[in-house]
């Protein structure tokens, strides 16, 4: 993975060792030479200062848009653009400039506030991205009511040319319930895979227990975690965490935990081990409607 990509998803900074654990000495002399990330102390690294996105498009007569739109609307991002991403109307030239960006040419061009709309946003990220890092973006877009879904569906029927059957393909697939880019990353991985019976996060409840599950198979009782070290780092977070695998498991779930490092270094593994606890198809009933069991809906549908 790009040393520049490992420092923005370490919250923009990391240490040597950590680096290292992903990246090659090379790679991360690369970058320094490159003037890609920089030495803020021994051992220390970090991204130089970013370019104001909003100046760069002014400069080239344009709005920001693409991934830099998204970062600035505050959805979710796998990785944010190395340089400022900007659209201009069809047909106009690059300015010459010193501001650093990638063009995008476009006959319509909705913006809000010197950048394009929020579902126009959604809409170029899944025309232009891999499938799960548009679907990150659509998801968290969904998440914080900034569109609604049969918005985005209805906008994406109505594209045509390169990346529309991509972009439909990420308005099928989008859920305003999943909560973080890893989860979202993690079900692009199993949809990409033709498996598509697991829903974000599930509730399962009772008298005495209630947990909600990043992903669900409902029908096989079969749970998935995507787990990022942010969170499972403490000793109260262990203690936590292992009370609610008990309480699962004694639920009859079997509860399937995947690491940052899991989802996004080693998606084949992911699915593999998917696909052996997934087994025969879920039991039937004798009409032929899938039996579910110990997990129920809330009243906001979760």
């Amino acid at each position: 993975m790009p040393v520049v990509q490992l420092i923005r998803l370490s919250g923009g900074t990391a240490t040597f060792a950590e680096l290292r654990a992903s990246a090659s000495g090379r790679a991360i002399r690369n970058a320094l030479a490159a003037g890609s990330i920089q030495r803020v102390a021994k051992g220390v690294y970090a991204l130089p200062p970013a370019e104001d996105p909003d100046a760069a498009a002014r400069a080239q007569g344009g709005v920001v848009s693409h991934l830099s739109a998204a970062v600035l609307h505050g959805f979710d991002v796998l990785e944010a653009p190395p340089t400022t991403q900007v659209t201009v109307p069809r047909g106009q030239h690059r300015r010459a400039s010193t501001l650093a960006c990638a063009l995008h040419w476009a006959d319509d061009v909705p913006s809000l506030d010197g950048r394009t709309t929020r579902l126009r946003t959604v809409l170029d990220c899944a025309r232009t991205l891999a499938f799960a890092d548009s679907l990150c973006v659509a998801d968290s877009a969904l998440h914080q009511g900034a569109i609604q879904r049969d918005q985005l569906i209805a906008a994406a029927a109505t594209l045509s040319g390169p990346g529309s059957a991509g972009a439909r393909r990420v308005a099928a697939a989008a859920d305003s319930r999943a909560e973080s880019p890893l989860e979202s990353v993690l079900r692009a991985v199993l949809l990409e895979a033709g498996i598509d019976s697991f829903v974000p996060q599930w509730v399962v409840q009772d008298e005495t227990f209630s947990a909600r599950i990043d992903l669900a198979d409902p029908g096989r009782l079969i749970a998935l975690e995507a787990d990022s070290f942010a969170h499972h780092s403490t000793r109260r977070a262990l203690r936590r965490d292992c009370r609610r695998h008990t309480n699962l498991t004694i639920r009859g779930w079997r509860l399937l935990r995947f690491s940052w490092e899991d989802v996004m270094l080693d998606s084949e593994w992911v699915v593999d081990v998917v696909l052996q606890a997934l087994g025969p198809p879920p039991h039937q009933s004798a009409t032929g409607l899938t039996v579910v069991r110990r997990s129920r809906r809330t009243a906001s549908g979760v």
